[in-house]
């Protein structure tokens, strides 16, 4: 029986990330302890194309993951893990993030692939401090902020709990004061 047949029969010819039945391939899950089909998931184009090419996840698709992070099958937690970890200031997989649960060398297996991926990706996010801001940290603004477009004025020393980061400029965060979400410039919090 070949890899692709035992992923096909454990996996019901379903994507084991979406769901999806249709344009399915074999995925070798990158630095896996495994070999053969343990180390691999059958997953559709579209998860395929989104795996492979950060430019063009769309962060929606990925719901899917409240399910399949489910799975008992380590290779799919490990790819499940890796791609809330890439969306997490998104918010929403920050949320699936802390309730997932998976073995320790499932972790680690899990972890060796985003350590690949951040050193790829070099936008870091700092505060006015020099710490690395993460999404879902807490920040406290070190100045008073006008907010544009509104009256808010945003007090020094409010807390920002669980800010997003932005994605393509390490100079701006995500977060709500008063129940407004705004824009903070990093220069202007302090992590928590």
């Amino acid at each position: 029986m070949t890899i692709e047949e035992k992923l096909r029969q454990r996996s019901d010819a379903t994507c084991e990330l979406c769901g999806n039945k249709n344009d399915l391939n074999v995925f070798e899950v990158p630095n896996s302890p495994e070999e053969g089909h343990e180390s691999s998931i059958l997953i559709c184009e579209t998860c395929k194309e989104q795996i492979e090419d950060p430019e063009k996840v769309q962060p929606n698709h990925w719901r899917c993951l409240n399910d399949s992070m489910w799975s008992t099958i380590p290779a799919v937690q490990v790819m499940a893990w890796r791609m809330l970890n890439r969306l997490k200031a998104e918010g929403w997989p920050q949320d699936l993030l802390d309730m997932m649960y998976m073995e320790d060398d499932v972790k680690v297996w899990a972890k060796a692939g985003v350590q690949e991926e951040k050193s790829e990706n070099i936008v870091v996010h700092k505060d006015s401090n020099g710490a690395i801001i993460e999404a879902g940290d807490t920040v406290v603004l070190t100045k008073d902020l006008n907010v544009k477009g509104s009256s808010l004025t945003a007090k020094r020393g409010t807390a920002v709990r669980r800010v997003s980061l932005v994605h393509d400029n390490a100079e701006q965060i995500e977060g709500k004061v008063e129940g407004q979400q705004i824009v903070i410039l990093t220069k202007f919090v302090k992590k928590v």
